[in-house]
């Protein structure tokens, strides 16, 4: 049987079934059979399998691989880049967030503040972080915390993985537009250097509110878009099982946004995806990061300042 660790997304099955072969074989292997040989033909036929299959994704299978549940999240990111990491609660109004997390740490040597989205990898995380979709609070967080790296000079990082802001009731009471608008304009205020990374899903303005950055930078196999797919195609169609022809013709892919000019960078991922080799996937973050910084930090804050709002500008008259 296959890894019971490994999660197969419905387009993988013929790997799941070369690689639950390759399982079998090596456990005969393990008795004392001699068929090394037959196992590294079968390995070698998975690999150029998930290569062929990985290179020719469609966007709405791309749109699965973004939102995979063992993809790695911003706490990961987070762990593994940020030394020194203090993060700060609460947006001095109303609650904390745990949806969008945030502090101070260091980035190789240098002080940053990291915003981010995070989902959660477990059932337990997943309820604790509200799935990645931020309320109010959370927004007015970011802003707090921008503010601060912006009067001390410090460059912000913001790793975008999240469906959407959250939808509630409450949330909508408490005035989420206004805070997704608030923090979208804390973004374009700021003279410091600021760097996006979407990771994964990057949902209409609940993602744009902190990635709104001098740099905006995918992986191969994230998306960035204004509404779901589903969601899309219910509004479109009234009919949601049209996501796949929605997905398409959104253009949500980090091939697409970076041929309008929509984002800066792709990073690419590992064979398979980011989930099959996460730590390979944040070092190649890290060092996408740093070039970046390195690129903006001799910049004036009013040159970085304009820059920023000229980029934004631009994307909508190239595409208005």
């Amino acid at each position: 049987m296959p890894d019971p660790m490994r999660s197969y997304l419905d387009f993988e099955k013929p790997i799941a079934e070369l690689d639950s072969k390759i399982d079998e074989l090596r456990a005969l292997a393990a008795s004392g059979s001699d068929i090394g040989d037959e196992v590294a033909r079968l390995e070698d036929k998975s690999r150029q399998s998930l290569d062929e299959l990985y290179a020719t994704l469609t966007p709405w299978q791309k749109t699965l691989v973004a939102r995979h549940p063992q993809r790695p999240h911003c706490l990961d990111y987070v762990n593994a880049l940020i030394t020194e990491f203090t993060p700060l609660a609460g947006d001095r109004k109303f609650a904390e967030d745990q949806a969008l997390v945030g502090g101070f740490g260091r980035f190789r040597g240098e002080s940053v503040c990291v915003i981010g989205q995070e989902k959660g990898a477990t059932t337990e995380s997943r309820l604790k972080h509200n799935f990645g979709m931020a309320r109010p609070e959370g927004y007015r967080k970011a802003v707090r915390l921008m503010e601060m790296a912006d009067r001390f000079g410090i460059p912000v990082i913001s790793l975008v993985d999240t469906a959407g802001a959250y939808p509630g009731i409450g949330a909508e009471e408490r005035g989420q537009a206004e805070a997704i608008a608030r923090s979208t304009d804390a973004c374009l205020q700021l003279t410091v250097p600021n760097v996006a990374l979407v990771i994964g899903e990057g949902g209409s303005g609940g993602a744009i509110a902190i990635a709104t950055a001098n740099r905006v930078l995918m992986l191969e196999h994230a998306i960035y878009s204004v509404i779901s797919p589903e969601a899309a195609s219910s509004i479109l169609w009234r009919d949601g099982t049209k996501a796949q022809e929605a997905a398409t013709n959104m253009k949500i892919t980090a091939q697409d946004l970076l041929r309008f000019g929509v984002i800066d960078g792709i990073l690419k991922e590992p064979s398979g995806g980011a989930h099959r080799d996460p730590d390979a996937m944040i070092t190649t973050a890290g060092n996408a990061i740093a070039l970046a910084l390195d690129e903006l930090r001799p910049l004036d804050g009013k040159v970085l300042r304009d820059q920023r709002r000229q980029k934004f500008l631009a994307i909508g008259r190239r595409l208005g």
